[in-house]
C-alpha cells in the first residue's frame, strides 16, 4: 500500500475525520490490524483563511504545492488535499507533484453518476458555490449543478464561526436542512455536502435529500488509490 500524503488543517475538524476514515477504511479492505500508512501536514488554518479573504488564490496556491512537494519527498505515493474550497489551487498543486493527486470532487461525481443522478445541490463555502472551479468538474462528469440562490451568506458563515471551530448547533442544522429542501423544489435530486465540515451538521437522516459527504467519498478513494 502506498504512503498517502494528506494537506489538512482546513480546518484540524474535518481532518481529524478524514484520519479515521483513512484507517477505518484500510482496516476493511485489509483485515486484521491493518492500518493506513499516513503522512498529515496540517496547516494552521488562520493564515489560509486570511489568503482567501484577501483573494490571494495564487500565494495560497504557492504554499500547498510546497507542501504536496514536502509530502512526496517524504515519501507519500499519492496526495490528497483535506478541504473542499481550497482545490481552487489544485492545478498548482498538481504542476508541483510527480506522484498522483487525488481530486476531491472525482469520486463525488463519480458516485453521484453511478447512482444515476444528473441534477444535484451543491452545498459549501460562499467560495465553491459561487466560483467556477468545483462545478465545472462536477460538470465534466455530466451533472448538471445547483447552488442554493438564497442564504449564501449565512451558510457560510456558520461554517466558519461554527463547524470550523467544533460548534455544531441545531438551529444551524434547520437553517442547512432548509437550504436543501429549498434545492429539492428546484429539481435537485441529490446534495453534495461540499466542504468538508458538513457532515458534522447534516447527513441521510435528516436531509430532505440523498446527501454525498465529500470527506467520506474523498477519504475512501484515497486508500483505494494507495491500495490500487
Amino acid at each position: 500500500m502506498k504512503t498517502i500524503g494528506l494537506i489538512g488543517g482546513m480546518s484540524w475538524e474535518s481532518t481529524a475525520h478524514y484520519y479515521a476514515i483513512l484507517n477505518r477504511e484500510t482496516a476493511r479492505l485489509r483485515g486484521g490490524l491493518h492500518s493506513a500508512p499516513v503522512i498529515v501536514h496540517s496547516v494552521d488554518f488562520a493564515t489560509i483563511e486570511a489568503l482567501q479573504r484577501a483573494g490571494a488564490w495564487d500565494e495560497a496556491g504557492h504554499r500547498l504545492a510546497g507542501i504536496a512537494r514536502a509530502l512526496e519527498a517524504q515519501g507519500a505515493g499519492l496526495v490528497g488535499l483535506a478541504t473542499n474550497t481550497m482545490h481552487i489551487c489544485a492545478p498548482q498543486i498538481v504542476a508541483a507533484l510527480g506522484v498522483p493527486f487525488i481530486h476531491i470532487a472525482t469520486p463525488t461525481a463519480t458516485e453521484l453518476r453511478v447512482d444515476g443522478i444528473g441534477r444535484v445541490g451543491l452545498l459549501g463555502t460562499r467560495f465553491t458555490m459561487e466560483k467556477r472551479f468545483y462545478i465545472e468538474q462536477l460538470e465534466a462528469h455530466g451533472l448538471e449543478v445547483l447552488v442554493p440562490d438564497t442564504g449564501i451568506t449565512n451558510l457560510n458563515g456558520i461554517i466558519y464561526e461554527e463547524l470550523c471551530l467544533g460548534v455544531v448547533r441545531d438551529e444551524s442544522r434547520r437553517i442547512y436542512v432548509d437550504a436543501i429542501a429549498r434545492l429539492k423544489a428546484r429539481g435537485a435530486e441529490a446534495v453534495i455536502l461540499g466542504c468538508t465540515e458538513i457532515g458534522m451538521l447534516v447527513d441521510d437522516s435528516v436531509s430532505p435529500l440523498p446527501t454525498y459527504d465529500t470527506t467520506d467519498l474523498h477519504a475512501r478513494a484515497l486508500v483505494a488509490a494507495a491500495l490500487g
